[in-house]
């Protein structure tokens, strides 16, 4: 099977949100094997957001069901649109869809930009409608940079579970397998995470 990785890679250049902790790490000689001390914020790189990120006694990212993280999902290329997304962007996801990857222009950018492509608040309230369980973005935040969290507090107060700094530079519109794996973190508000696409809507 031929699986396509959407994980940034973490190293002390991945871009970060303005505020969080950019990573770094340290190599230990013990002698006969080497360790390394990492430091790195829950939502940096390919994160997960759980809801306890922005809803009070929300779940935090060890307790989301793997039937939610696993499954069909659809990428819909968006890279030639924005940067505010519409729910007319997203009326042609077919039917019975319930994870969507948006694709947008910041796909493979390598420096944070505060005019990142993000979803309006009527694009937010229609995928929620449409009962999707999952939005993934390939942007630092699925909400614009000047947004004050309402967008967040609206998709995690329905159990819907974000994904933000994908890379999807690689991938076409289309049906895909996913896998998106985080750190099981007890009791935080989100995680990295690991999260590949194969072709294919079957199951593995």
């Amino acid at each position: 099977m031929n699986y396509i990785d959407i994980t940034r890679d973490l190293w002390e250049h991945t871009p970060v949100y303005p505020g969080d902790r950019s990573v770094s790490t340290e190599s230990i000689d013990h002698g006969s094997y080497i360790t390394t001390e990492l430091s790195l914020g829950t939502h940096t790189g390919t994160h997960i957001d759980a809801p306890a990120h922005y809803i009070p006694q929300g779940r935090t990212v060890d307790t989301l069901e793997f039937s939610s993280l696993i499954g069909n999902a659809w990428v819909a290329d968006l890279s030639g649109e924005g940067p505010v997304f519409l729910p007319r962007h997203f009326a042609s996801i077919p039917e019975g869809t319930e994870r969507v990857l948006v694709k947008t222009s910041f796909s493979g950018h390598q420096t944070f930009s505060a005019e990142y492509p993000h979803l309006s608040m009527e694009a937010a309230e229609y995928l929620a409608s449409r009962g999707i369980s999952v939005i993934g973005i390939d942007t630092p935040s699925i909400e614009a940079f000047t947004g004050d969290g309402s967008l967040h507090r609206l998709l995690l107060g329905c159990d819907t579970v974000i994904i933000e700094m994908l890379d999807l530079s690689a991938v076409q519109e289309g049906e895909y397998y996913m896998i998106a794996l985080p750190l099981r973190l007890r009791g935080l508000d989100g995680a990295p995470a690991r999260v590949v696409l194969r072709a294919g809507s079957d199951e593995i």
